[in-house]
């Protein structure tokens, strides 16, 4: 039994590591492959499983991305700041050699843009958490959502054909933009939308490439996942058992793997083809999980 609980929670990291990233909602992936898998644990253990087994898919984006987002580094000062570093007060000197020597500003700006964008949905989740779980994750929600969005993506696409996107690189990304693109993150409160999906789709219209698009959604996700994850913990406590820690150890490193792979081939993708494959994807998947979820309310 243990070993089968093992091949289960693989199963359920494979999903996780491909689902997290491309924009075709993992819930709703997890939800239809648990439904035919059921792993044999506690219920809010899995409730705590299905949110910390994330933690494993944001990791591979911070070793993929470390260059990108790592703000600190030492470099030597140049005569012309030496200079004009002596011109200042101590206090003021001190600061600026600091900031000089150690700080990537660049790095820094992008991570002010990515804390921004996560405050609508932490203004938001946090007082509707409880509310949206108990009330909106169903398979009603989870399936319409899915074929909503996947209409989306084809209408956008659609839209904005032979379009040049105004923003090509992450660096010219404004706050305003950074900011507008975490009001959409906030749509992926409901179950079935796919965060990724809300936020690329919010980025393409506010007129960024893909590639950007999609690396802003990556980067978004390592602070909400992780606040999550905490959310998650701090309500139902470190309370595993042995067992219970273990499988969520597997997932996470299952998770971990399977996104190294599926981050490269995805960005790589995009560079060549729309996102219209998704959305035709999402509604089939959508179709899917409505039928299946009926079919078994009113027959069983």
């Amino acid at each position: 039994m243990g070993f089968l609980e093992i091949i289960k929670v693989i199963l359920l990291g494979i999903v996780e590591g491909i689902t997290e990233w491309l924009p075709v909602s993992s819930t709703g992936h997890m939800l239809l492959l648990n439904e035919f898998i059921h792993l044999k644990v506690r219920e809010e253990f899995f409730e705590i499983f299905l949110v910390v087994i994330q933690l494993g898919a944001i990791m591979a984006v911070v070793v993929l991305f470390w260059s990108k987002l790592w703000p600190f580094y030492i470099r030597p000062l140049s005569s012309v700041e030496k200079n004009q570093l002596e011109k200042e007060s101590p206090v003021k000197r001190t600061l600026l050699t600091f900031i000089l020597r150690f700080c990537d500003q660049e790095k820094w700006m992008l991570w002010f843009k990515i804390l921004l964008a996560c405050l609508p949905t932490i203004i938001i989740a946090l007082p509707f958490d409880d509310w949206i779980e108990e009330h909106l994750n169903n398979f009603v929600v989870i399936g319409i959502a899915l074929i909503v969005y996947g209409i989306a993506f084809i209408v956008v696409e659609n839209f904005l054909q032979g379009k040049k996107p105004k923003i090509r690189k992450l660096r010219y990304l404004s706050f305003k933009t950074a900011l507008l693109i975490g009001l959409f993150q906030v749509l992926a409160l409901i179950p079935g939308t796919s965060r990724s999906g809300a936020t690329i789709i919010g980025g393409l219209l506010l007129g960024t490439s893909r590639s950007v698009a999609c690396e802003f959604t990556f980067f978004l996700a390592i602070p909400v996942m992780f606040g999550a994850s905490l959310l998650k913990l701090v309500k139902y406590g470190l309370a595993f058992t042995a067992w219970e820690a273990a499988l969520l150890i597997i997932g996470m490193v299952v998770a971990f793997a399977v996104s190294m792979f599926v981050i490269r081939i995805f960005l790589n993708y995009i560079k060549r083809h729309d996102f219209k494959i998704f959305g035709i994807y999402r509604i089939a998947l959508g179709g899917i999980v409505l039928v299946y979820f009926l079919i078994k309310t009113f027959l069983f």
